[in-house]
């Protein structure tokens, strides 16, 4: 008989322990999605979603299910999460979102679901940029083109006083990418003559780099030094 309670006693410890456990992080089901969403596993992330998975369960650093899958550009997981509802404008503890992450990354196949399904196009990242202005940055043209085609506003300026523009121009490479997308911004009308919080124009920022397609696109549009 004490034996028979001592093991009902540690069934029901045991029980609980795993039942915290898996409060902890997010349930095992909303466990098991995540993963699945990270690693790309479509169909298991639909059976999970079916079992009942919480669709917007966060981890620990505030990242849902499409965010996660969005990291890895696991764009049929994506779009799984995404035709179940998935909100693609969730941010995580760092403001990155679905929406912000795939057009920072030039994951055009996410970023096109997200696009279709109610990005926030003037939503910032933590600083303070929209989509375009690390994809103008990283030289993502297709991207550029996708989010000036959406409608985002090519003369948003961040917490660094740069516009998509100054930063394709800054921190890019001045290479042929680069050239494309000061095209793109050009024909979009971005303002070429909009300076940066020290009063440096565009132009003058491509002089210093030597950019010399660059200055040429800018002096054709009527900027300035």
């Amino acid at each position: 008989m004490l034996l028979e309670r001592l093991s009902t006693h540690l069934a029901v410890v045991f029980a609980m322990l795993t039942s915290l456990t898996a409060n902890a992080d997010g349930g095992t089901l909303e466990s098991q999605l995540r993963s699945a969403a990270e690693n790309g596993q479509a169909a298991q992330v639909r059976s999970l979603l079916d079992q009942g998975a919480k669709l917007e369960a966060r981890d620990k650093m505030g990242r849902t299910p499409l965010l996660l899958a969005t990291h890895n550009n696991q764009v049929e997981a994506a779009r799984v999460l995404i035709d179940a509802g998935a909100d693609v404008n969730a941010k995580d503890s760092i403001e990155d979102s679905p929406y912000l992450y795939a057009g920072a990354r030039g994951h055009n196949d996410i970023l096109k679901l997200t696009l279709a399904h109610g990005a926030d196009l003037s939503s910032t990242n933590r600083y303070g940029g929209t989509a375009l202005i690390p994809a103008a940055e990283r030289g993502h043209v297709e991207t550029v083109r996708l989010l000036i085609a959406a409608g985002v506003a090519v003369d948003h300026v961040n917490k660094l006083h740069w516009t998509a523009l100054l930063e394709a121009i800054i921190l890019g490479d001045g290479g042929q990418r680069h050239v494309d997308i000061v095209r793109e911004l050009i024909k979009a009308e971005a303002d070429v003559n909009l300076a940066d919080g020290d009063g440096i124009t565009p132009l003058q920022h491509a002089r210093q780099r030597g950019y010399k397609e660059i200055q040429v696109l800018l002096e054709r549009a009527g900027a300035r030094a």
